[in-house]
């Protein structure tokens, strides 16, 4: 197991690599006043890595303030132009995918092969976003006037506040901003404060890129610090749009705050996953579907599946299943290789499981595993619990971000549509099922009300092709691909008049 000096060094060695300015790292230049810093730690040991500088309201405003002189020259270069900034962010992004990932495993705590694939991840929108660039496409329409034209063209928006979580640290800025970038709008991010380190990381690729295509200054800028500085960005009247990825109560407080002053929020909130196992599934692929939605980044994904819905003919099959499958799990180094379990991301997560464990016992719940494993590290490690209730109550409505997985049975496919769409939240989904008409009932409009609905595949591991996000508390936002481009842009419908006389519609006269 690696300790905190170790981990420190090979997080500096990443980063130097990157190329990020190692004055935000281990100091200020001459002459520059001083600044409060930010303790970047591992969840592995529980140590300090370093310091890094932190940033103020002062220091929102300016590059906020940058972002808009950018602005004005983002949106009058071309689109493909653009998207070759994109497609030079990609390309670094694959030269130091190894780097980013080690970043992401020391902050993190994400093992090895999660890593590679959140950066994968960040690859591929890159590159999606480069034929994007080409497609930004708006609509010609019939006018009902003669020698008129109807067009509905999309313009670029405006700066981009993009807010991320520590869970995914740098794919979901990658969603937000390869996108943002191909629209024409520049981005202020505002990572975790739990993962500051990959955001320096990916600041630093992208301004490598933004000096080789001559793309201008502030067009990109990393914010670090808690609470004040994502208030900062919240409340700039300037940011036309918020991209927010957190919990709930975050977004209840980030939504009204944007709106107040007219802007636009895309809220990425909170997830209490369901998947739905029929008597017709191939409970083999169900089980191992479920095992890794519910352990995997030890269940700290928003995608991760925290309810089982199975039929009560197969549920102790599936349970005992489940129960090895989570018994069986390596855990320890996220950089060994075999390791499927990494640790929570600190205490408090490990003391908001251990709670919501205990209230589970205390409406009747049958806990199985859940305990802190000893893997010889000061982290947080856990053996995933899962959990049987007589019903689905108290604890399994809410969201614990923590490898928790509750199950009920079921008796008709009604119920467990019932059972499966009574919570608040509305990300993602899952059923196993052979028998076609449950599908298409599950995937129809009196079935799942989740953004995000499978059939034969568990809820977490969305690809980036198709728009990402949910329903209910959280927060309706779309990322990523499909038509999800269009929150970062403004819509206009334009009429043309090539003939030589003055037509009003609706036949209306007037002088």
């Amino acid at each position: 197991m690696k300790t905190t000096a170790g981990l420190a060094d090979l997080a500096l060695g990443a980063l130097r690599r990157l190329g990020v300015d190692r004055e935000r790292i281990e100091g200020l230049a001459d002459g520059q006043p001083p600044r409060p810093t930010l303790a970047a730690r591992s969840p592995i040991t529980g140590g300090e890595l370093c310091g890094v500088r932190a940033d103020d309201a002062d220091a929102v405003a300016a590059a906020v303030t940058a972002a808009s002189e950018a602005f004005g020259v983002w949106r009058e270069t071309p689109a493909p132009v653009r998207g070759a900034l994109v497609k030079r962010l990609g390309e670094l992004l694959v030269e130091h995918q190894e780097d980013l990932a080690a970043l992401v495993s020391i902050e993190a705590g994400k093992i090895h092969s999660e890593a590679l694939g959140e950066v994968q991840e960040m690859i591929d929108i890159c590159d999606f976003a480069v034929g994007l660039s080409r497609q930004l496409y708006g609509r010609t329409m019939p006018s009902e006037r003669a020698g008129h034209r109807l067009q509905e063209t999309w313009q670029p928006l405006g700066v981009v506040g993009v807010i991320s979580a520590f869970n995914f640290p740098v794919a979901v800025w990658s969603w937000n901003t390869a996108v943002a970038l191909v629209c024409g709008d520049p981005v202020v991010w505002k990572p975790s404060e739990l993962t500051p380190l990959c955001a320096l990381g990916c600041d630093a690729l992208l301004q490598r890129a933004m000096r080789e295509r001559e793309a201008p200054a502030g067009l990109h800028a990393v914010v670090l610090g808690a609470r004040e500085v994502g208030e900062a960005l919240v409340d700039d009247a300037r940011v036309a749009l918020v991209s927010a990825t957190g919990s709930t109560r975050m977004g209840r407080e980030v939504g009204p705050r944007v709106a107040a002053r007219f802007g636009r929020s895309l809220l990425e909130l909170g997830g209490n996953n369901a998947v739905i196992v029929t008597p017709s599934a191939d409970l083999e692929q169900a089980v191992s579907s479920i095992v890794f939605g519910a352990a995997g980044t030890a269940g700290q994904r928003c995608t991760s599946t925290r309810r089982l819905l199975v039929h009560a003919s197969v549920a102790d099959e599936v349970v005992a299943k489940v129960t090895r499958g989570f018994a069986s799990l390596p855990a320890g180094d996220p950089f060994e290789d075999g390791v499927l379990l990494g640790p929570l991301v600190n205490e408090a997560a490990y003391e908001a499981m251990q709670a919501a464990l205990e209230q589970a016992r205390g409406v009747g719940g049958e806990v199985i595993g859940g305990e802190r494993i000893d893997v010889g590290a000061d982290g947080f490690w856990v053996r995933p619990a899962l959990v049987r209730l007589p019903a689905q109550t108290g604890p399994m409505l809410t969201e614990t971000f923590a490898p928790i997985l509750y199950v009920v049975t079921y008796q008709d496919f009604d119920e467990a549509l019932a059972l499966h769409n009574c919570v608040p939240q509305g990300l993602s989904s899952g059923l196993f099922s052979n028998d076609v008409r449950e599908a298409e009932r599950y995937l129809g409009p009196s079935g799942a009300d989740t953004g995000i609905a499978n059939v034969n595949a568990g809820t977490s591991g969305a690809e980036i092709g198709g728009a990402f996000g949910g329903e209910k508390e959280t927060g309706g936002g779309r990322e990523s691909g499909s038509d999800a481009w269009r929150a970062y842009m403004r819509r206009a419908t334009n009429t043309i008049n090539y003939s030589a006389a003055v037509q009003l519609a609706q036949g209306v006269a007037f002088g």
